[in-house]
C-alpha cells in the first residue's frame, strides 16, 4: 500500500510542481510587485512601522477582543505559527541537500516576490470576507474565488468549482504540510536527541494538540501569541551564535550560494544546466513550503483579524514572508553552510552530515558547536516550531471544512485532525514531505488563478489606501469590502475609530 501511495503521489507531484506551475507562481509575484509599484521596497519603512513597529506603539494591535475576532498581532502569530515550522529547519536542509547552496538564492527570490503575492491574498481575503452564524469572520481563497472570480461574466460556475477544489486541497494539505510532515519531523528529532520511542512522542502530541485545537480559534490564538515570539527569539539566538563563531566562513558561504544558483551542478551531480534547474526548483518549492506565499492558506487566519483596512492586513502578510524566509530561513542556511555540514566547493553534504540525513542536518550543525546539547536544542526547537504549525494549520483546515460542510461540522474535522497526528508519528519521513509538497501544489493553482484574475482589485484597493493614508488626500471613500453590507458596517466602524484617534 505504501508503494502504491508513493508511486501515485510521485506522478501527481511531478505534474503540479512542474515548470508551468512554478512559472505561474513566479509570474503572479512579479505581476503584483509591478502593479503595486514594488510596494515591498518603495514602502519598506511604512509597512515595517505599521506591522512589527506598531506592536509597541498601538494598543489596538495587541488588545484582545471580546467578540469572535482576534487581534492583528494574534492573527500574525497564528499565521507565523503555521509558516515558521519545520520548513524553516528541515525544509531548508532538504533544499540544500538536493539542490546545493544555490537553492538558497532561489528561496530568497521567490520570497521577495512572494511578499506581494501574500499581500495580495490578504487584501482579497479582507475584501471578500463575511461573518458566519457564530459571529466569526470567514475569509480565504474559496470566498474570493466564488464571489470575486465568480462575479466575472460567464465565470460563476468556474469560480464556484475552483472554490470547492481549493477547499478540498486545503483540507488535504492540512493533513500533510500542517500535520503529518510536522509531526514526523518532531518525533524523528526527539528520537534522535533523546531516544524516546516515536509512538510515545506521537501519543504525547496527540494529547497536546487536542487540548488546544478543540477549544477553537481563540484558544489557538492565545497559545500562539505566547509561543511564537519565544520560540523564534530562542532559535535566532542559537543560529546567530554559530554564525558569529564561524564568521570567517560567511564570505565563502555567500559565494557558494550565488555560484550554485547560476553555475555549479547540484548536490546530486549531473550537468550544469540540470544543477541550476534542480537548485531553482528545490529553492522555490521549499520556499513556498516555508512561507506559504501563493498557497492562499494564511489568508484564512488573517481574515479573522479585527482589522478594517485590507491593506493593513496585507502589510502583515508582507512581514510574515519577510520574517519567515528572509530572516529565519536565511539564518538556518547560513548556520548549515558555515558549520561544515556541506562542502562549499562541491555543494555536497559531507560524510558525517550525510550519515545523519537531511532531516537531522541542523542537529549535526548544532552538535558541532554545542555537543549533544546542540542536538537537544534543535529537537526542542523543532518541537516548538512544528507544534505551533500544527495549531495554525488546524484552523486553515477547519475553515476549508466549514466551507464544504457547514459551521456545525467543524468539531468532526478537529477530531479527525487530532487522530492523524498519530499517523504522522509513524509514517516514512520522505513520503510525508512528498505528500505535503503535492497538496501544496494542488491548492496553489486555483488560488493563483484567483489572485491573477482579481489583481485589478488589489491594485485599486492599494491606490485607495495610499491616497488616503500616505498622501493624505481628502474626500476619498475607503475601500474596505466588495460586499456592500460589510462595506457599510466597516466604514462606520472605521469612522468611529478615526474620531476617537
Amino acid at each position: 500500500m505504501i508503494d502504491i501511495i508513493t508511486n501515485v503521489n510521485g506522478v501527481i507531484n511531478n505534474a503540479v510542481w512542474g515548470w508551468p506551475a512554478l512559472i505561474l507562481l513566479g509570474f503572479v509575484g512579479v505581476l503584483m510587485t509591478c502593479m503595486t509599484k514594488f510596494f515591498q521596497l518603495s514602502h519598506f519603512k511604512y509597512w515595517m512601522k505599521h506591522t512589527i513597529g506598531a506592536i509597541f506603539g498601538e494598543k489596538h494591535i495587541t488588545a484582545h477582543t471580546e467578540d469572535k475576532t482576534i487581534s492583528q498581532f494574534q492573527s500574525l502569530c497564528t499565521a507565523l505559527a503555521a509558516t515558521v515550522g519545520t520548513g524553516n529547519i528541515v525544509g531548508v536542509a532538504g533544499a540544500i541537500a538536493v539542490g546545493g547552496p544555490g537553492a538558497v538564492f532561489w528561496m530568497w527570490l521567490i520570497a521577495f516576490f512572494g511578499m506581494m503575492t501574500n499581500y495580495s491574498e490578504n487584501v482579497l481575503g479582507i475584501l471578500y470576507r463575511r461573518k458566519n452564524t457564530e459571529g466569526e469572520w470567514c475569509g480565504g481563497a474559496m470566498y474570493y474565488l466564488r464571489d470575486g472570480l465568480g462575479s466575472k461574466k460567464g465565470c460563476k460556475g468556474i469560480g464556484a468549482a475552483l472554490a470547492v477544489l481549493f477547499s478540498v486541497f486545503c483540507l488535504l494539505a492540512s493533513f500533510g504540510i500542517g500535520n503529518m510532515s510536522q509531526v514526523n519531523s518532531m518525533v524523528s528529532n526527539i528520537n534522535h536527541a533523546f531516544g524516546i520511542p516515536k509512538l510515545g512522542v506521537g501519543i504525547f502530541l496527540f494529547v497536546a494538540v487536542g487540548a488546544v485545537i478543540l477549544g477553537g480559534l481563540k484558544r489557538i490564538a492565545a497559545m500562539t501569541e505566547k509561543l511564537v515570539p519565544f520560540m523564534v527569539i530562542l532559535y535566532l539566538a542559537g543560529t546567530l551564535f554559530i554564525i558569529i563563531a564561524n564568521i570567517t566562513m560567511i564570505p565563502a558561504v555567500f559565494v557558494s550560494i550565488f555560484k550554485g544558483a547560476f553555475a555549479l551542478r547540484s548536490a546530486a551531480g549531473g550537468i550544469v544546466g540540470a544543477g541550476i534547474a534542480t537548485a531553482m526548483k528545490m529553492g522555490m518549492k521549499r520556499g513556498v513550503f516555508s512561507n506559504e506565499a501563493g498557497l492562499g492558506s494564511s489568508v484564512m487566519v488573517h481574515s479573522s483579524s479585527n482589522v478594517k483596512e485590507p491593506v493593513r492586513q496585507g502589510m502583515w502578510g508582507i512581514f510574515e514572508v519577510f520574517a519567515d524566509t528572509i530572516v529565519v530561513c536565511t539564518l538556518t542556511a547560513l548556520t548549515l553552510l558555515s558549520s561544515g555540514a556541506v562542502d562549499l566547493a562541491t555543494g555536497q553534504m559531507t560524510g558525517e552530515a550525510e550519515a545523519v540525513g537531511s532531516s537531522n542536518m541542523m542537529s549535526y550543525a548544532f552538535e558541532q558547536a554545542f555537543g549533544k546539547a546542540g542536538s537537544a536544542f534543535i529537537a526542542v526547537a523543532i518541537l516548538l516550531f512544528a507544534y505551533s504549525t500544527v495549531l495554525g494549520w488546524s484552523h486553515y483546515g477547519s475553515k476549508a471544512f466549514e466551507y464544504l460542510f457547514g459551521t456545525k461540522a467543524i468539531l468532526l474535522y478537529r477530531a479527525i485532525f487530532v487522530v492523524i497526528v498519530l499517523a504522522g508519528s509513524v509514517i516514512e519521513a520522505k513520503l510525508a514531505w512528498d505528500i505535503s509538497d503535492t497538496f501544496n501544489g494542488l491548492m496553489m493553482i486555483p488560488n493563483l488563478i484567483g489572485v491573477l484574475v482579481l489583481s485589478p482589485q488589489v491594485m485599486k484597493c492599494t491606490k485607495n489606501y495610499v491616497d488616503r493614508k500616505m498622501n493624505h488626500k481628502k474626500g476619498i471613500r475607503p475601500m474596505l469590502s466588495m460586499l456592500e453590507d460589510v462595506q457599510a458596517v466597516q466604514a462606520a466602524a472605521l469612522a468611529r475609530d478615526e474620531d476617537e484617534d
